[in-house]
């Protein structure tokens, strides 16, 4: 019996609902299906407005470079099969005072790669600060353990140089035998260097210029950001926020607290609001992941659930001829014994309308559906009209 099955206390009386016939399943067997339902109670909690909106300006921004790793212990690119590794090695060679008028066809080291270095540069960075950045490999490498990223500028989508990134490179391994056997941890083709990048330059905004700011929600809902732009002019005792649309609250920064942009904004972050949502139903099919929200509601709906079974018994048997007979040959017959169970203990039953998500899982749990069976019956519910939830299968 499922886990959750502690939710029920007592449980309910059954009868109206019958999916199928009462079956024992095992905690493991719940486990291992990995059903999640989660239902909640009456009311949501209320939430910080820190953790519901984004405001204007304060946002990261995403970095990219292009840059060599070297003192790979030949796991490195195959410079044949990667002939930008070799050009860029050429290249730096040249900017160093390294000659190239010789013949560079004889390259063959393996202990240098070339790879994407990736960065999140957070809001208000400033000069000189460090940010972690990512390592992936572009060619045939194998591994970047124990490598050392060369100088590497970062650029923004601008095409401007915001930081520069170099160190050694930690990333998983990986280990092998003559035999065929290897050990595998992590993602050997791809690394972090902690704090690898200096930041060179600064992302321009003043927050004091900003007359009027815009606060975004990070789940847009029409409900929600009314409720916002209520609780920020509750605390300002003014008219200074309006919702704009489902995902955007208008803000009027207030004169007398421009020249104190952060406190204010301290103020409104700390602002306690009820956020609301859509019924919805996450299905994952592959995993048999089942996500309810609190708002889910079943219209009346008559509802039956077939338990067919087929059993096919082969059961050989061996055939001999007669006594004294002539030219007879022992012979095995196939004989097949085919069985079909309809399940004929199954009823149509009737789900009576306004039935909420406790009712639905009590039920559910107490029959012992599986998460298979639970996924068949909701998509059979939302097609014939009476889930009243968006139901996402991904």
């Amino acid at each position: 019996m499922f886990a959750s099955l502690s939710l029920i206390s007592p449980l309910p009386r059954l009868s109206a609902v019958a999916f199928a016939p009462m079956r024992r399943l095992s905690l493991v067997a719940a486990i291992v299906a990995l059903l999640v339902l989660l239902p909640i109670h009456a009311a949501h909690a209320a939430s910080r407005l820190k953790d519901v909106v984004n405001f204007e300006g304060v946002r990261d921004n995403m970095l990219v470079g292009y840059g060599l790793v070297v003192g790979l212990n030949g796991t490195g690119d195959s410079l044949t099969n990667a002939p930008f590794t070799e050009r860029s090695l050429i290249g730096m060679l040249e900017r160093l005072g390294i000659n190239s008028s010789g013949d560079w066809t004889t390259i063959k080291t393996k202990n240098i790669a070339a790879v994407m270095v990736t960065a999140t540069l957070p809001p208000f960075s400033a000069q000189g600060s460090r940010v972690d950045v990512v390592v992936s490999t572009m060619g045939d490498a194998k591994s970047l353990q124990g490598g050392t990223l060369l100088v590497t500028p970062l650029q923004g989508a601008d095409g401007e140089v915001y930081a520069v990134a170099q160190g050694s490179v930690a990333s998983g391994f990986s280990a092998s035998g003559q035999s065929g056997s290897s050990v595998t941890k992590g993602v050997p083709t791809a690394g972090r260097i902690a704090a690898g990048a200096i930041v060179e330059r600064e992302v321009i905004f003043h927050l004091s210029d900003l007359g009027m700011m815009r606060l975004s929600l990070r789940n847009p809902d029409f409900t929600t950001a009314k409720r916002v732009a209520d609780a920020i002019n509750e605390r300002m005792k003014a008219p200074v926020a309006a919702a704009v649309d489902s995902a955007t609250v208008r803000l009027q920064v207030p004169e007398a607290r421009r020249s104190d942009i952060v406190g204010f904004m301290t103020d409104i972050e700390q602002l306690k609001v009820v956020p609301d949502d859509i019924a919805r139903v996450v299905i994952d099919e592959q995993s048999g992941v089942i996500v309810m929200g609190e708002g889910v509601h079943i219209s009346t709906v008559a509802i039956a659930q077939g338990n067919l079974t087929i059993k096919i018994n082969e059961t050989p048997q061996v055939s001999q001829p007669g006594p004294l007979s002539q030219g007879g040959t022992t012979q095995v017959v196939a004989r097949t014994d085919v069985n079909i169970d309809e399940g004929k203990g199954n009823k149509l039953a009737m789900l009576q309308g306004g039935v909420n998500l406790q009712d639905l899982v009590q039920s559910l749990n107490a029959l012992g559906i599986g998460p298979r069976d639970m996924i068949q019956i909701l998509q059979s519910i939302k097609a014939a009209g009476a889930l009243q939830a968006d139901l996402e299968i991904m």
